[in-house]
């Protein structure tokens, strides 16, 4: 191991790249729906192994000395990055006549843009550098402050982030309710790259000591929260809609009846055995494939199909301004109907997605000729902000749409005062895979996070209804048409309050940096 170690540790030049990409694209492994977790304990070790011999001339400046350190990060990122995001460029092909030319971009310029957050990592992480078991926390300190700020930077778009790989199963994924994100992301790196310590041997035995303690810990607290009973204090019988329209026809004038019939006649179907009548039917992400403005009559189609006491929550583009205003604004949001085909709530999107759902500097890009690069009715404007929609039996929900749910702040600070959440999302852009199971992964914690159950509808999948530990009660496959229905029991709140986690988060942060700046400051008095 040592001579391994030494190997990777004197490589440089496109050989340091290469390795450090191939690392980083390695431990997306880990990531849904692989789940091969075992993979970051090579790919960390070995970027351990990169940053030990990332280092400038003793006299360069100290942004030459770092240089090193974030190209090694910068690659690392890269190769994270686009082996685990190359689905987007899924997207662009639904219409690759319009949108095909904007691939490379999609593919290759996001990662691109986001290794930044890990060279930064490494350059933070080396700053507090030393040979022993100091250099593992600064590198949790540095990954654990790099995932933080991705998560609201430049939008923030905190996909994949380093936590998630030591959370596959609810059984590991019951300690984000103590550490939140932050501090999962920082344990997770430190976790996985304390076998760096084989090579030197130094703090060897201090490292396993730790190992062992963390992995008890994480398995242990799973074990005794899920083996808790959870004492329901209401219940809602609720209806997943999963209709699985192909996206080349949702928005085809000629075909949106037939959609809408298809809608129609899973939702009023009769229950499936052993199942009571829903009073709750929930729609995917813009399903209702045509403007309600346009169509009254579908409301009184919708109040024939809902029973007595029901209620549909669907997907729907929301227009503002009437259809002969030059200047209506469009809206991504759910409706709640009620059984007399009446619209009694309504809640926008408020987080849209850059590029897919408006254009950021739209009067720049469109002196080149760039508008929207993912196909669809028209640019939205966002919502102002969200509220808890009223349901069947004084029940509360926290509706987010699409990738609002990755947002572990956002999705803590709007669903506090409900007693469900809700994610409504259309992740057929991107076909069979890996980022409908990725996406399904994040909303998934959020229900662990929060303490409360997740109603999920996809159009394609994955639809889902997930407990407030992150149990799947029933769940509908990538592709399948059709519907779940489910007793869903409602109780409980998150174990700590939103503030009280990201305040662990944080101190787990600062404690590694603290371990990092003691043992680095220890090195170089004993250097002198």
């Amino acid at each position: 191991m040592q001579r391994f170690a030494g190997r990777i540790i004197l490589l440089w030049g496109w050989r340091r790249a290469l390795v450090a990409f191939a690392a980083g694209a390695l431990a997306v492994l880990a990531q849904a729906p692989y789940d091969f977790f075992a993979v970051c304990f090579v790919s960390f070790p070995v970027l351990v192994w990169l940053l030990d011999g990332a280092t400038g001339e003793a006299s360069d400046g100290w942004f030459r000395r770092l240089r090193p350190a974030f190209a090694t990060g910068w690659w690392f990122g890269f190769g994270y990055f686009l082996a685990g995001l190359w689905w987007i460029g899924q997207a662009l092909l639904v219409e690759a006549d319009s949108f095909a030319w904007a691939l490379p971009f999609a593919v290759i310029g996001i990662p691109f843009a986001l290794a930044f957050f890990y060279g930064f990592a490494a350059v933070a992480a080396r700053l507090f550098w030393s040979s022993d078991i100091g250099r593992i926390a600064a590198l949790a300190f540095g990954f654990g402050l790099a995932e933080w700020l991705r998560d609201f930077l430049f939008t923030g778009f905190p996909w994949n982030a380093v936590g998630y790989a030591a959370m596959p199963v609810p059984l590991l994924m019951q300690s984000v309710s103590v550490t939140g994100m932050i501090g999962m992301n920082a344990l997770a790196v430190f976790l996985f790259s304390l076998p760096a310590l084989v090579a030197a041997r130094r703090h060897l035995r201090l490292g396993l000591a730790v190992f062992l303690i963390l992995v008890a810990g994480h398995v242990g607290f799973g074990y005794v929260r899920l083996a808790a009973p959870v004492k329901p204090a209401r219940s809602i019988d609720v209806r997943i809609v999963q209709p699985s329209v192909d996206l080349s026809e949702k928005w085809d004038a000629s075909v949106r009846d037939r959609i809408f019939a298809t809608l129609l006649g899973i939702s009023g179907k009769a229950p499936e055995e052993g199942h009571a009548k829903p009073q709750l039917i929930l729609w995917p992400e813009t399903s209702v494939p045509f403007l309600f403005t346009e169509r009254p009559d579908a409301l009184t189609a919708l109040g024939d199909m809902l029973a007595d006491g029901q209620m549909l929550i669907a997907g729907v583009v929301r227009e503002e301004g009437g259809s002969a205003n030059a200047d209506s604004r469009y809206y991504n949001s759910v409706v709640a109907i009620n059984d007399k085909g009446e619209i009694v709530d309504a809640v926008d999107k408020v987080h849209l997605v850059p590029f897919g759902e408006y254009l950021p500097f739209a009067d720049l890009f469109q002196r080149f000729g760039i508008g929207q690069l993912v196909a669809g009715p028209m640019n939205f404007a966002a919502g102002n902000e969200r509220h808890p929609i009223s349901l069947p039996g004084g029940l509360r929900a926290a509706p987010f749409i699409c990738y609002e749910v990755i947002f572990p702040d956002i999705v803590a600070a709007d669903s506090a005062s409900s007693d469900v959440i809700v994610n409504v999302t259309n992740d057929a852009w991107f076909g069979d895979t890996p980022g409908p199971y990725q996406h399904f992964r994040q909303a998934q914690i959020r229900a662990v996070e929060n303490g409360l159950p997740l109603l999920r509808a996809a159009n394609n999948g994955i639809s889902a209804i997930v407990d407030s530990r992150g149990r799947i009660i029933d769940a509908l496959a990538v592709n399948a048409r059709g519907a779940i229905d489910a007793h869903v029991p409602v109780s409980g709140r998150p174990l700590l309050s939103p503030d009280q986690r990201r305040i662990n988060g944080l101190l787990i942060m600062l404690l590694f940096a603290l371990v990092a700046l003691t043992l680095n400051v220890r090195q170089r008095l004993r250097a002198n």
